[in-house]
């Protein structure tokens, strides 16, 4: 971890010091080191360092801007990549010293498989207030997800995202099993195995899970395509150049069971991850199939390039059969949640409104974005087929993300909850907290109202 998390600051720290554009004047400095900062121009204009020279030439501190208000207490995430190596402490506790100091935990990742980073370690003393235990397993669930969406599909195909996943399980005790190959279609998981048997490795299905069998069943299904070339119906190639994060909803699902085990959350959880690669080759499925699934629906394919809920819908059909007391599925789902709400903003369905409520309230209180998007029972007949039960797609284009909700919801019946999240896992530019590249999104909100249910929120 590129940040080091201390108890108290050592001999060696240094102070930060966090300042409004407002608060400037009345900021502890002394007439030495204001005299600096007015000089170079410094004002507290947001995402801005000013490092404070002692008189030996020696940095003694850091000015960090906030900017015309306090706004994101995500912004100071920057510090691990700005401040100079060494032991840093807050001169003053930020006004939400918990999610201050995540940031800066999250802002210092760095995706290192395939080449080297600098080596500069930035120490943070743990500010009161913040819970360092809890910091680090967010923070470690995050890198999780981060590190398994970055890494190409080479080294993240099927048989290397069991793996990860049964490390997951291994270190926290959970149970593991899994359905390979030919043994889907025996036990009943024909679409799972219909999307996956063109590729060199095959589908499967990772069933984890951990808890009291009496606690709270609480389930996570997560769409493991760990590359989408579309199928028959070929992406075009610049379409193809992310789809190695196609598995972004396994990559999630995963963190957030890492969070839910460090916690040792009093929960029974299940993690159900439909891993496949949607490969083309002779035996591909095609459009115009109709497969079963195993709910006894059956799915005319409208279009191959939209597998990743075939893949769920059987996931979701074995979470349901026990009837959990929350559902979650998580999905790099649909192009058309992207066109109606960007990259930063993902969408959630649930008819569930007093869930619904609790998480948008935990969204809120850990700066994790969600957007409720309505499951518009209008809309589902745009999923009919005169052959099947149902297609894959509709036929005019509109609301994709609905429509894709929508078709989910026809396999989950006995869930007390359900909620399905249609994700980017993807940031396209830099953020305070975040490089470009793989994201977690949802689960630090998922994480906070799960826990809270459980009474250890």
């Amino acid at each position: 971890m590129p940040v080091e998390l201390l108890d108290k600051p050592d001999s060696n720290s240094r102070p930060i010091i966090l300042v409004s554009k407002q608060a400037f004047g009345d900021c502890r400095l002394t007439d030495q080191h204001r005299a600096w900062a007015t000089a170079n121009g410094f004002s507290g204009e947001a995402g801005r360092l000013m490092l404070l020279p002692g008189t030996d030439g020696q940095i003694e501190g850091a000015l960090f801007g906030l900017g015309s208000d306090e706004g994101s207490a995500l912004a100071v995430g920057s510090l691990a990549r700005k401040l100079p190596e060494g032991s840093w402490h807050f001169d003053i506790p930020p006004m939400n010293p918990q999610l201050a100091t995540l940031a800066i935990v999250l802002g210092g990742y760095a995706f290192t498989r395939y080449r080297a980073k600098s080596g500069k370690l930035v120490r943070l003393a743990v500010p009161a207030g913040a819970d360092r235990a809890a910091v680090v397993r967010v923070a470690d669930g995050v890198a999780l997800a981060r590190d398994l969406i970055n890494t190409p599909t080479n080294d993240m195909g099927p048989n290397d995202l069991e793996n990860a996943a049964r490390d997951l399980a291994a270190r926290h005790g959970a149970d593991v099993a899994v359905v390979t190959g030919d043994e889907l279609l025996e036990k009943n998981f024909p679409m799972i195995h219909a999307v996956g048997r063109a590729s060199a490795e095959a589908p499967r299905l990772i069933d984890i899970t951990r808890g009291r069998a009496d606690a709270r069943k609480v389930t996570l299904v997560g769409k493991g395509v760990c590359f989408d070339t579309g199928g028959l119906d070929i992406k075009p190639a610049n379409n193809m150049l992310l789809m190695k994060k196609d598995m972004g909803g396994a990559a999630n699902v995963l963190g957030l069971a890492s969070m839910l085990m460090a916690a040792r959350a009093d929960i029974r959880l299940r993690v159900l991850l439909p891993v496949v690669e949607n490969a083309i080759s002779g035996n591909a499925f095609r459009p115009g199939d109709i497969l079963p699934s195993r709910k006894g629906l059956t799915v005319e394919i409208g279009n191959t390039d939209a597998e990743g809920r075939l893949i769920l819908a059987d996931a979701l059909a074995l979470a349901d059969e026990e009837a959990p007391d929350l559902l979650i599925d998580m999905a790099t789902l649909t192009g058309a949640a992207r066109v109606a709400l960007g990259p930063d903003l993902p969408p959630f369905y649930t008819p569930d409104d007093a869930f619904a409520a609790r998480l948008v309230a935990a969204s809120a209180a850990v700066e994790d974005p969600i957007w409720r998007m309505p499951l518009w029972k209008p809309y589902d007949s745009k999923l009919s087929s005169k052959v099947a039960d149902l297609n894959n797609v509709t036929s005019d284009g509109f609301a994709g993300s609905i429509t894709a909700a929508l078709f989910l919801q026809r396999f989950v019946e006995k869930a007390r909850t359900w909620a399905h999240f249609d994700i980017f896992g993807w940031n396209p530019t830099e953020r305070p907290w975040g490089p470009v590249g793989g994201e977690a999104q949802a689960i630090r909100a998922l994480e906070a109202a799960i826990l809270g249910e459980a009474g250890q929120g």
